[in-house]
């Protein structure tokens, strides 16, 4: 058995609710609501025959606040709630850090790694390039990190992929979703990154504004790309494939299956005692999505990736 421990908790984001119950195979649709999250207790409960990860169990929480933790707890059955997240040390196998606020990850993340403990980072990984240069030498000195926005796992990207010869040679992919840059950029450059077999970005360009993104990529292949994220639109998450013979149009909308064959990955890899999903591909998606960032600041300015 894997025990998992799951660490913190953010604004809006209700990951360690429904990914503890996706691996436990328990929830508290009464507690979830309470809480303020009755979208997650709505597609766990259209997934419960799915629930529960065999091999797996989250044993151990903690966050910021114990009433956030034993809320946690009750509404998914996690056996102990910890005063301190080093707690978790010497007790689980793994850890999952839940928060999706970036600017904490190194802090919260430090620990663990130096103690040796499998950890999976919700998306993003980072947010400045200093924070992602310290999670590249912990990797290149042997430490398991895995980090990954879902949107990597969805089944209605995958379909496609398995077809994307069908459409001929590609000349242009477009992304368009819904929030802010940083946090949800990611999903659309995992998607965008993960159906096109992760290709080597050249350059970025932010031909936007903050609050309405628009960026323009160019990937060592010649393919074009953009990815468009507006505040003010109705929430979606689609992608769209062109090529000389076909083309696609992905709406991804099924959630709990990327957070379940996501968390699944990560199982896997603590069994098999590395990750299975390779960091050279996170971080070319974080220094993407910082690139584009940097664009917008400059101006618009074209910025340049190292191979």
């Amino acid at each position: 058995m894997v025990k998992l421990g799951i660490i913190g908790m953010s604004a809006g984001n209700a990951h360690p609710y429904s990914w503890s119950a996706i691996i436990n195979g328990f929830f508290d649709a009464d507690e979830i609501n309470r809480v303020g999250y009755p979208g997650v207790s709505a597609y766990l409960t259209a997934n419960r025959d799915l629930l529960g990860i065999p091999g797996a169990r989250v044993t151990h929480v903690w966050t910021q606040d114990r009433a956030i933790s034993e809320s946690i707890a009750k509404a998914v059955q996690v056996d102990h709630v910890v005063d301190q997240m080093t707690d978790l040390i010497g007790q689980v196998n793994a850890v999952i850090l839940g928060r999706d606020d970036p600017e904490n990850h190194v802090e919260m993340a430090r620990p663990f790694i130096d103690a040796g403990i499998p950890l999976f980072i919700d998306k993003p990984l980072a947010s400045s390039p200093e924070d992602l240069a310290y999670f590249s030498e912990r990797v290149a000195s042997g430490k398991f990190i895995m980090s990954c926005s879902s949107m990597r796992y969805a089944t209605e990207l995958r379909a496609v992929k398995n077809e994307i010869s069908t459409l001929g040679k590609l000349q242009l992919a477009t992304s368009v979703g819904k929030k802010d840059w940083i946090k949800y950029g990611v999903h659309m450059l995992e998607g965008l990154f993960m159906v096109l077999d992760d290709p080597t970005p050249v350059s970025v360009r932010h031909v936007g504004r903050d609050g309405g993104d628009v960026v323009y990529l160019e990937f060592a292949d010649g393919l074009q790309a953009t990815v468009h994220l507006f505040m003010d639109i109705a929430l979606t998450f689609q992608i769209s494939l062109f090529g000389k013979d076909g083309w696609r149009l992905i709406e991804v909308k099924n959630w709990f299956g990327m957070f379940r064959d996501n968390l699944i990955e990560f199982v896997r890899s603590v069994e098999e005692n590395q990750p299975r999903l390779s960091f050279a591909k996170t971080e070319n998606i974080i220094k993407t999505l910082l690139a584009a960032r940097d664009s917008l600041s400059q101006g618009g300015k074209i910025v340049y990736l190292n191979s």
